[in-house]
């Protein structure tokens, strides 16, 4: 998933108070992530509880790849406000490494006990653990070619590869290019999408590990020099991180192919063109029919390219159904959400919105433990498998409750405080322009 999660209601800038009526006005990107949450949950307990409901949905919609296109949507639409609005590649970084990486590495760790403990497999992490630390230290494990520990991780090496290339065009002052961005990945997806290799440079001779390091170094030693003050090595490392981040999308992703990654980039800078329409930098009627293009061009896209995979005509038909439906929906959903924007969000889906980050990775270990827990497998009567359902929903929001309260939102505090720490050591950063509407303490999952 999508950051892909962002909290637009408890992340102040540094040093600051959340603004009056901030949280109210993007509460409703917090109710769409609590939906998108629910749809993952229900695609992957699915195979375990439900199954017959699960089979019925998958005639025509695939709720867990529409749930990932509205998080790519959501984070699109404010990652670059959360940006935009600290002015500083220092900060927003600072704030990128203490929301993501402490749940990430506990639940990494969770997995990785689960394991030991003959619970759950790693995916075949295992097999070379030096390795999938190395393709997995970055959150890049599907674009690096090592195992994706967790199962939903790989939309974390997208998320990933989204901040960098942000990072790129604002050290350059090109990023409110939104609208050409989304449109130039769209005609990618379907005009490149199937002819780029897959792992071409981890299944080549250099190897998985070695890539890995490489673009390890080339990575972090970007960021380390994009968050400096001075502009030259600033543009040099922004742009050898986004670059390096773009090349290992383009050409070695595993799972997801060339034309389904271009898509959700697609689908992230039309987030931005959203952005941009709604704080004026672009004209409505504009940004809604290039939002149209896009979409319209990625689902070209997939039903195009999917013919290559060769499956039967019954399983084609139904994919490219999904395909669509799922596409079409997210849009849709997220088109929705904006022009309910000023309406009151019910509680119950913001609060799921903010904890959606720790839903989304801890889900798949709670999985691991229903599925060893015995009563669980074998057929049982509807009402049964419902209440079953209901019961593991449950134990998921309560520990993903518990992950926000004691490790996002503490380590997010301590991130600002880092931030404001760096500021006054080093100084604030020269931003490449004056930052234009950004809303007031936007941030990002």
């Amino acid at each position: 998933m999508p950051d892909a999660t962002a909290t637009s209601s408890n992340l102040p800038g540094p040093g600051s108070s959340p603004a009056p009526g901030a949280a109210k006005r993007l509460a409703w990107l917090d109710a769409l992530r609590g939906v998108a949450a629910l749809c993952v949950v229900f695609d992957h307990l699915g195979y375990y509880v439900l199954q017959h409901a699960r089979h019925l949905v998958y005639q025509w919609f695939d709720p867990g790849t529409y749930g990932v296109f509205v998080f790519f949507l959501v984070s699109g639409y404010i990652v670059p406000a959360s940006l935009e609005r600290k002015g500083s590649v220092r900060t927003f970084w600072v704030s990128r490494v203490f929301r993501l990486y402490p749940l990430y590495l506990t639940a990494m760790g969770g997995a990785a006990v689960l394991s030991l403990a003959g619970l759950d497999s790693l995916r075949g992490a295992a097999q070379d653990p030096e390795t999938s630390g190395l393709g997995s230290i970055l959150m890049l494990s599907n674009v690096l070619g090592v195992p994706n520990a967790i199962n939903v991780i790989w939309t974390l090496s997208y998320e990933m590869a989204f901040y960098l290339l942000l990072t790129a065009l604002f050290t350059g002052g090109v990023h409110r290019r939104s609208s050409r961005y989304a449109l130039g990945f769209a005609v990618a997806a379907v005009a490149l999408g199937g002819a780029l290799p897959m792992t071409a440079l981890s299944g080549g001779f250099l190897g998985t590990r070695l890539v890995a390091q490489i673009a390890d170094l080339l990575i972090a030693g970007g960021i380390a020099l994009a968050v400096t003050r001075y502009r030259i090595p600033k543009l040099v490392g922004a742009g050898l991180a986004g670059g390096t981040a773009m090349v290992l999308v383009a050409v070695n992703g595993q799972y997801i192919e060339p034309w389904e990654a271009f898509t959700i980039l697609a689908l992230m800078f039309t987030g931005t063109v959203a952005y941009r329409a709604e704080h004026g930098d672009l004209s409505r009627p504009r940004a809604a029919a290039l939002a149209v293009a896009v979409f319209a061009l990625c689902i070209a896209a997939g039903l195009w390219h999917s013919h290559a995979w060769g499956i039967s005509a019954g399983a084609e038909v139904q994919w490219e159904r999904r395909w669509v439906s799922s596409l079409a929906l997210a849009g849709v959903t997220f088109a929705v959400g904006m022009a309910c924007r000023h309406k009151k969000v019910p509680s119950f889906l913001a609060w799921l919105g903010l904890i959606s980050y720790s839903v989304y990775l801890l889900h798949p270990l709670l999985i691991s433990l229903y599925y060893h827990t015995p009563g669980t497998r074998g057929p049982h009567p509807f009402p049964v498998q419902v209440l079953m359902a209901a019961a593991f929903l449950a134990a998921v929001l309560a520990c993903s409750a518990v992950t926000h309260r004691f490790i996002e939102a503490p380590m997010q505090r301590q991130g600002r405080k880092l931030a404001a720490c760096l500021d006054r050591w080093f100084g604030p950063e020269r931003v490449p322009e004056p930052v234009r509407h950004a809303p007031a303490e936007a941030t990002t999952r």
